[in-house]
């Protein structure tokens, strides 16, 4: 009986205690198709900051982690974080965020210092989920293997068919559809290195006719525009990686690389401490977290969804997707997960 009592007396005060939110973006623009839902549109984005000035607690991810660890987590705080590094970070969102007074963090991948052109999955996508026609196969020869798909009806997709998978998360795709077969390919590229998935996505472009993805609202930060993107430090730069892996499907060795690689590249770049990381995909593992903490960095933000206690992992920070919710819903979504979590 005094166990029982001591766990609902602990749930009670949990409930009580000052939360925290961080919340995950990655894009503020309007696509024709977004098929991972990584965009908010520019009034929306606008509408979502000015709730979060009247109504919560703006703060840092920086401010998060040391007040976290003090104990003196301010109830109703509000983080954002921003993955990959799209150059409409710099020209759209930070822009919405002076206008606020809001901060943000940046979790940039590395390899946009050297090669900043488009993230595979943006290239996959202008590839495969254009209106037209594709030839009936795929096949696709990487590590030695053959991996072999046969498109049937999906070899034909129509203007109609796009506009509806607007609607569709591609992991709920109908089988036989022009959107399964893409998101079957991405998982086939998700689980490459680097140069295999570079080669894989050459063969797919020459294969689907389109070349390569030309769209310039699409691509991803230049050098000078990362540099441009720090200054005035209302956004701080974190680390996502070199290359975006899914880090648990690395051996030791290579994730460790991975990830104090991107830390030194961005540090060497910036010449500053780059003290947050971001794990891509939301995929780690205990042993990730624990080679991120070796690395030197002093967080990590996961994608798993809850609230942000004072008692949390600072390696394992849960976030919170945004969509493109307008100023309402996205207020009404922030008072929920405060709620329940």
């Amino acid at each position: 009986m005094m166990n029982l009592l001591k766990r609902v007396t602990a749930k009670r005060r949990g409930r009580f205690q000052p939360k925290g939110i961080i919340l995950m973006y990655h894009r503020i623009a309007e696509p024709e198709l977004d098929p991972w839902r990584l965009s908010v549109s520019p009034n929306h984005f606008a509408e979502q900051l000015e709730a979060i000035q009247r109504h919560f607690h703006p703060l840092s991810l920086q401010d998060l982690a040391a007040q976290r660890r003090d104990g003196k987590l301010p109830n109703r705080s509000v983080v954002l974080t921003f993955d990959d590094g799209y150059a409409d970070n710099l020209h759209v969102a930070k822009p919405l965020l002076e206008r606020f007074g809001v901060p943000a963090t940046i979790f940039l991948v590395a390899d946009i210092l050297r090669d900043a052109r488009h993230f595979w999955w943006d290239e996959l996508e202008w590839a495969l989920l254009q209106p037209g026609a594709l030839p009936a196969g795929l096949e696709l020869n990487t590590n030695g293997k053959s991996q072999t798909w046969q498109l049937g009806d999906a070899s034909r997709y129509r203007i109609e068919d796009r506009q509806e998978d607007r609607n569709r998360n591609p992991w709920e795709a109908s089988p036989g559809t022009r959107l399964a077969f893409f998101y079957s390919v991405w998982k086939h590229l998700v689980s490459l290195p680097k140069r295999e998935r570079a080669e894989a996505l050459e063969m797919i472009c020459r294969w689907a006719g389109t070349g390569r993805d030309s769209r310039d609202e699409n691509r991803a930060l230049h050098p000078d525009e990362i540099v441009a993107l720090g200054a005035g430090g209302l956004v701080a730069l974190g680390a996502h990686t070199v290359t975006h892996p899914s880090l648990p499907l690395l051996s030791s060795a290579e994730q460790l690389d991975e990830i104090q690689e991107s830390k030194t590249q961005l540090e060497n770049f910036l010449n500053r401490p780059v003290t947050s990381f971001a794990y891509p995909h939301g995929d780690y593992s205990t042993e990730t977290a624990a080679l991120v903490r070796k690395s030197g960095f002093q967080c990590a933000c996961t994608t798993k969804s809850e609230c942000v206690s004072p008692g949390a992992d600072p390696f394992q920070l849960p976030r919170f997707q945004v969509e493109d919710w307008d100023g309402a819903e996205f207020l009404n979504r922030l008072m929920e997960w405060y709620a329940v979590s």
